[in-house]
């Protein structure tokens, strides 16, 4: 492993974000400085439609962002959901762990937690996501583009499409010291209903972290995670003596008569360490990858996520997706 261990790994979008949490690790940093710094070079990243600035908007055209971190080392948390105006929500969770006596705030309440860091707020629409989502609308609801007159539940349930996205950013890290951090960050699925919260920010389900065993991000159709309680699952299963293998491809077959209910739209993909600095990645959908550094690493190493196949979701083969 190197550096006793230390080690950064992320989904596939987190290579933009990896060398530079990467020199932290190898200065001596922190885990939980390295994941933060990881996913704010995907928040920012015009590029990439599922996380932070320019991520797709909601239903009514309006970017909403979830994201979390943990710290292994005291399991501290902090999470925000359906957060508008500030392309760093990770940052904004980091100080809610850090600041508040809370874990978790969303919506207005956490828009107004950010403000009072200090955080300027912005459009995060480009011209880009701007013109898919008056395309997506038209395409949909040809006239009805600025009424919306019928219920919401409604149209979303039309429009709401979690295939169009390219992924929550998952980043794990273990620093020299041994301590353990995850960060999630995503503006979820493309025409959500307004105030869809996914499982990003929702510990035991998207996240989870401690030193005592290891660190996991997910990343996928967040409402199987949220009702598996996939995170928390992996780690307990670490605890209970299985390997980084074994612990996930056991709490994906245990989602999977679950997932086959859902359909092609059933996809998953976990980001996982254990407390040693083992990496591994597992995807319901082949040729997935994640990416990772350690010492010794000048650049993002790209390595295969190990495939689990859920039975009755073959059509999204192929396709790295989730929120």
């Amino acid at each position: 492993m190197g550096l006793n261990g230390a080690v950064i790994a992320g989904s596939h979008n987190a290579a933009v974000g990896l060398p530079a949490a990467w020199e932290i690790l190898a200065a001596g940093g922190t885990a939980v400085d390295a994941v933060e710094a990881a996913t704010r070079l995907v928040e920012d990243n015009a590029a990439d439609h599922s996380v932070g600035y320019a991520g797709y908007p909601n239903l009514l055209g309006e970017v909403e962002l979830d994201a979390s971190i943990m710290d292994g080392s005291d399991r501290r948390v902090g999470a925000v959901g359906a957060l508008k105006g500030h392309r760093h929500p990770v940052s904004v969770a980091r100080a809610v762990m850090e600041q508040l006596p809370h874990a978790f705030l969303v919506g207005e309440g956490a828009a107004r937690f950010a403000a009072d860091l200090g955080l300027q707020t912005e459009d995060l629409l480009t011209e880009e996501t701007r013109r898919i989502w008056r395309e997506g609308i038209e395409g949909k609801f040809p006239g009805k583009l600025e009424l919306f007159r019928e219920p919401l539940a409604q149209l979303t349930a039309l429009a709401a499409d979690p295939m169009h996205v390219a992924g929550t950013v998952n980043v794990v890290a273990r620093d020299s010291r041994g301590h353990v951090a995850v960060a999630v960050s995503t503006s979820g699925w493309a025409w959500k209903h307004p105030g869809r919260v996914g499982d990003s920010p929702v510990v035991g389900a998207g996240i989870y972290a401690d030193d005592r065993y290891g660190a996991i991000g997910c990343t996928g159709l967040g409402e199987l995670s949220i009702r598996s309680g996939l995170a928390r699952d992996v780690i307990s299963r670490l605890a209970g003596g299985q390997d980084l293998a074994s612990a996930g491809r056991a709490a994906l077959d245990d989602m999977a008569s679950m997932a086959a209910h859902v359909g092609s739209a059933a996809v998953m993909n976990m980001v996982t360490l254990d407390r040693d600095g083992a990496t591994a990645a597992f995807s319901t959908t082949p040729d997935a990858h994640y990416v990772v550094m350690r010492d010794g690493s000048t650049e993002p190493e790209k390595i295969a996520s190990l495939y689990v196949k859920w039975p009755g979701t073959e059509t999204a083969a192929g396709k790295e997706r989730g929120a």
